[in-house]
């Protein structure tokens, strides 16, 4: 059988975290190579001059979503990536920036809160589709903006190796 299973799964400590430290994003078409073994990248090949943005987040405010959606009649498998983050205090800069990711399809390394490195939009990249501007209504609620990215892809994220993380904005 081709699609034999190779390995169980059992509990793992309880040391486990939601959230999202920090997101790397480039344009899609400004990745020439992506090196992968068994589901963890181990090289990412830039075009000469681009990286990646470095964007930081507020702590507890992103999140990245995967959807593996199987259809028996047509023996497909797809998958839904979504990655969702705010930016505080609405601003010329990050609304000039806005409408520059939302042009683009974007590729996305996002740091996890258990210190794990994974790629979205390999396959085809992710896009904006939705940015949301809000002044709030009251002193304590957020200004700014509310971002959405979503993509489908062949595949399940995958996990990108400490090194090539350290690679990303040189």
């Amino acid at each position: 059988m081709a699609c034999a299973l190779t390995t169980g799964y059992n509990l793992d400590c309880r040391l486990n975290y939601g959230g999202v430290k920090e997101i790397y994003v480039i344009e899609f078409d400004n990745v020439t190579a992506v090196t992968e073994t068994s589901g963890v990248v181990t090289g990412i090949t830039k075009v000469s001059t681009k990286t990646f943005k470095k964007y930081n987040l507020i702590a507890h405010t992103a999140e990245g979503d995967e959807a593996l959606t199987a259809s028996r009649e047509m023996g497909t498998l797809s998958n839904k990536q979504t990655i969702k983050f705010p930016i505080n205090k609405m601003t010329t800069a990050v609304r000039n920036e806005l409408f520059l990711l939302a042009q683009n399809r974007l590729m996305f390394v996002f740091v996890d809160e258990n210190s794990t490195n994974w790629l979205y939009g390999r396959d085809y990249g992710l896009t904006l589709t939705t940015a949301a501007a809000k002044t709030g209504k009251v002193l304590a609620d957020r200004n700014g903006y509310e971002l959405v990215f979503e993509g489908d892809e062949k595949n399940l994220a995958y996990e990108v190796d400490d090194a090539t993380l350290a690679t990303l904005t040189t």
